[in-house]
């Protein structure tokens, strides 16, 4: 465990055994699977994206980046599964040099459904790592629950080929992940005591090692469709001052009034802070997570195919796996600061974030600018929108039941609105200057756009 989160865990422990005693089930026991598709397979991705949520919630270390990351491979293992049977669309394995699938192994008998489940929670337990380990036993509890239902009637040839056709695409996806020596090497050292922040005025530092840069090097990591060098070139942020009269000083006013005013008046502003925070191990899940989720209920809202589920999904990995190396790669360029440690200098002593309550310091620890909230709000949203259309009548229950923090649902009717909301959630919560939140959104739809465009039938 890192230094950042070791020292989140002990500070935080406490605290999440007070909120959530009542609330978490500490065994090990899966809820029983509840059909809420028509499809067998769309079935067994639900599922499975389920309990990765939760998996997603008690993972160390890995937020925001490693996630990203595990959602990209993940995904494509799901993809690469079925894609022999899906009409119209074609291997990734000539799309990527060291990708590679030897389809002559697949047997002709092979039942999709029982490959899925093999390939998810084989290529999960990897790609999800340092997870507590009674949520992690739910890996193998989910994997023997729905081999039991999905293997019934069916003859041991089938079943074994099946398994074997799911386990060997899901080693052949982690196989590949392990040829980006840049991502495996910094998911070991999230922190790393080598990288020092530049010193510079308004610049981004930290003031203990649980505040060290967070993924500082993540920029060389590997994308799967535009790179932080192809998206188009961020506009510098705000010049730093500190003359009252400035437009810097007013952004950071901004955030300041927003936060004091959602902490003490706007309960509907808390309300959305809390909501899209999805900032603290232990007590919710990630902010690419969050995404996950949504998508998890879209396809039941709107009674997703496997095919276009699994090709969803893809998209939404990649989105936000490629959202994550250039908003790094930007953050660590510009070297913005937090706005709490300005405002507490230049405009009120005694300011605290509304994130604050949640964790033993006010910040994430890395860069301000732009908003990896934002940009994978985004990311996430152009995908939905290329799927479902953009005008929509969806209601969030991520955090459904929550009483830990304001979690209630929250409605929609666009997905761009949603993730409007979600994006500009960082300024009352008091983490995020708005041209971070501005910049994120643009960045993340860009990407999105080019992930939309990506050509899965060549």
């Amino acid at each position: 465990m890192t230094f950042y989160f070791r020292a989140l865990f002990l500070v935080f422990i406490s605290t999440i055994t007070l909120y959530s005693c009542s609330n978490e089930q500490l065994d090990v026991a899966v809820e029983p699977t509840t059909p809420v598709v028509n499809n067998e397979i769309t079935q067994v991705i639900l599922d499975w994206n389920k309990l990765w949520c939760e998996l997603d919630r008690y993972a160390t270390g890995m937020r925001p980046n490693a996630t990203t990351r595990a959602l990209a491979y993940i995904h494509l293992a799901a993809f690469e599964v079925c894609v022999e049977d899906m009409v119209s669309y074609t291997s990734n394995k000539d799309r990527y040099a060291e990708l590679e699938i030897d389809f002559t192994q697949r047997q002709p008998n092979v039942n999709v459904a029982i490959a899925l489940n093999a390939c998810y929670a084989t290529a999960i337990d990897h790609f999800m790592y340092n997870v507590r380990p009674d949520i992690d036993a739910k890996i193998a509890i989910l994997r023997q629950q729905k081999e039991a239902e999905l293997t019934q009637g069916l003859s041991t040839d089938v079943v074994l080929n099946s398994q074997d056709w799911g386990n060997y695409i899901a080693q052949q996806i982690i196989a590949y992940s392990q040829t980006d020596t840049e991502a495996e090497t910094q998911i070991l050292s999230p922190q790393p005591t080598s990288y020092e922040p530049p010193v510079g005025a308004g610049y981004w530092t930290y003031s203990h090692d649980a505040e060290r840069g967070l993924f500082p090097y993540w920029s060389s990591v590997r994308t799967f469709v535009i790179s932080s060098t192809e998206t188009s070139t961020v506009p510098p942020p705000l010049t730093y001052s500190e003359d009252a009269t400035s437009n810097y000083y007013a952004a950071m006013e901004e955030v300041y009034t927003a936060s004091e005013a959602a902490r003490t008046t706007d309960t509907e502003a808390l309300w959305i802070a809390e909501f899209w925070s999805n900032d603290v191990e232990g007590l919710m899940m990630s902010p690419p997570g969050r995404q996950i989720s949504i998508a998890n209920q879209l396809i039941q809202q709107y009674n997703v195919d496997h095919e276009s589920a699994l090709i969803l999904f893809l998209k939404l990995g990649f989105s936000l796996n490629d959202a994550a190396v250039s908003t790094w790669a930007d953050k660590y360029e510009y070297m913005v600061m937090r706005p709490s440690v300005y405002i507490q200098e230049h405009i009120d002593p005694n300011f605290q974030t509304n994130l604050y309550p949640f964790i033993s310091w006010p910040n994430p620890t890395f860069p301000s600018y732009p908003s990896g909230h934002s940009t994978f709000a985004s990311a996430a949203a152009g995908i939905f929108m290329h799927h479902f259309g953009n005008n929509i009548n969806f209601t969030d229950r991520s955090h459904e039941g929550r009483t830990e923090f304001l979690g209630a649902p929250r409605t929609y009717t666009t997905f761009a609105q949603m993730a409007e909301e979600n994006g500009y959630s960082r300024l009352p919560l008091g983490v995020h200057l708005r041209m971070d939140c501005t910049e994120g959104l643009r960045l993340g739809y860009e990407i999105s756009d080019a992930v939309n465009n990506f050509d899965l039938s060549q």
